[in-house]
Parts: C-alpha cells; structure tokens; sequence
C-alpha cells in the first residue's frame, strides 16, 4: 500500500509552538509528513534555511514520520515530486483563510492529484505567529511559552549575534 505523504510548507522562522501542534495533528492522519522550509523572496529571514532546518530537526528529532527539508520552487511541483497527497497549512484566524483559500485554488490547478488539508489553531496557538515571537524576542524579551525552549535559545543568541555585529 503506498504511503500517504503531506507536506508542511512554510518559512518557519522561527518555528513556533503552533507549528509543532499543526506536525504532531498532522502526523497523527499521515503516514509521512515533510516540513519544507521555503525562502520567502517577500521576507527578510532572521535564521538561514539551513539554521532554520538544524532548529526543527532538534526540536521534533523524536518524530519518527517526519522529514525537514529545503523548499525550491513551487510548492504545487515539489508535492509532485515527493508523491504527496495533501499540502498542510495552519490557520490562526479568519483573516488567514482568504489567502490560504486562493492558494490552495491556485495549488489544486497545479497539482490536482494534491488536496489542502487546514488545520485551525488551537485556542492557546491561536494568536502566535513568527513576527511576533521575533519582534519580542529582538527587545529581549522571552518567549518561551510560544516557543520550544531550544528556539528560545537561538532567538537570545541570534539576536545577542546581530548587536554584536552592529555595535563593530
């Protein structure tokens, strides 16, 4: 029986609890799930891919289903790729929804063997995103009840890195 594969995109910088509640939901209806950490032409990343992708593997090295990887390209050809069935995407409020409908439209045209799976926030999720946690964590605040501890971590030393190069 060929395995069914979803595929998380997105840019997760950084990853947040909300993200890892959306994987473990997601693992619990795949049997594969691929994190496909994009760059985003239209944002400026704190971490690189390849810090973004160290962070996520540390954070959920106990999930046995996942892969992490690099997104290149259209999120409708790599799902054709890797023979995904379904694209995952988290939804916080309403707002989201108008833009992750016109995507999943444009997705489905691309790719119509692939359905997008939404998955609401959980209440406790449900106002957390990665622009937030950043701009808190740049002031120094914690953000430990938004994020793993790990990422907590490497939000103190990124930003400690980035005043450091600034203040030569």
């Amino acid at each position: 029986m060929k395995s069914k594969i979803a595929v998380y995109p997105g840019t997760f910088d950084p990853l947040t609890n909300g993200h890892i509640d959306i994987v473990k939901r997601s693992l619990a209806l795949f049997d594969n799930v691929i994190i496909a950490v994009a760059v985003n032409s239209k944002k400026q990343s704190l971490f690189s891919v390849e810090e973004r992708i160290a962070l996520i593997e540390r954070v959920l090295k106990d999930e046995k289903k996942l892969i992490v990887t690099q997104l290149e390209g259209l999120t409708a050809d790599f799902c054709k790729e890797k023979g995904a069935v379904a694209i995952i995407r988290g939804l916080r409020a309403v707002a989201d929804f108008d833009y992750e409908y016109a995507i999943s439209i444009l997705n489905k045209k691309l790719a119509s063997e692939v359905d997008t799976v939404f998955f609401m926030a959980s209440g406790e999720n449900s106002f957390i995103s990665s622009s937030m946690v950043k701009e808190v964590a740049r002031y120094g605040k914690n953000v430990n009840d938004y994020v793993p501890e790990e990422v907590n971590i490497a939000l103190i030393e990124k930003y400690k890195q980035l005043q450091s190069n600034k203040e030569k």
